[in-house]
């Protein structure tokens, strides 16, 4: 059976940070995972590119079997209706699974508590401060680096598409070096490329 990967999208998410993500789940991780998304509703949800997607789940629905939860960083997490993402946040945490959050969402993060007490990175430190508020504890573990996995929450700045997927690919255990042929050939531009297998 398939482990389930749940992207959480809102509307006007970044579609660029999921699409990575997604895709070289799917070439690299030898068919053991399933991708679905994960919204406020079962409405249609618009990405910043135009593109519409239809969420597996509505918040209500999100099954309780999943190995990661991935949070897509775009326009809207910090309207009040992103609240509603905080039972799932601490549900993945407490049953200590994967936990992802890119860009804005990575912030979002700090407003639920859940990167206190671990090593995290976002945009601004003093955004994510002014933010998060008193909710916030975690100054002394903040690094100012692209992307940063500290047990299984992975956190990383706008500018860190591939960087995030990279951490993420490798808490999911794909073989490293899959995984960094896969990210210097993105990255760098390596002629190489690495084949799904099928």
């Amino acid at each position: 059976m398939k482990k389930t990967i749940l992207f959480v999208i809102l509307q006007q998410y970044a579609d660029w940070e999921a699409a990575y993500i997604s895709s070289a789940i799917a070439m690299l991780g030898q068919g053991e995972y399933e991708i679905k998304t994960v919204s406020l509703s079962n409405d249609f949800v618009q990405s910043i590119g135009g593109f519409k997607v239809l969420p597996d789940y509505d918040i209500i629905s999100v099954p309780d079997n999943y190995e990661a939860v991935i949070l897509i960083g775009g326009m809207t997490w910090r309207n009040e209706n992103a609240k509603k993402i905080d039972k799932l946040v601490n549900e993945c945490v407490q049953k200590g699974k994967i936990l992802g959050g890119i860009c804005d969402a990575s912030a979002f993060l700090g407003t639920v508590g859940v990167l206190n007490d671990v090593m995290h990175t976002s945009n601004d430190l003093n955004d994510l401060k002014q933010w998060a508020g008193s909710i916030y504890t975690g100054e002394s573990k903040y690094i100012a680096k692209q992307a940063v996995r500290d047990k299984n929450i992975i956190t990383a700045n706008g500018t860190a598409t591939m960087e995030f997927a990279k951490e993420i690919l490798l808490a999911l255990n794909i073989a490293e070096d899959k995984v960094l042929d896969w990210y210097y050939f993105h990255k760098l531009g390596f002629y190489v490329a690495p084949m799904p297998n099928m």
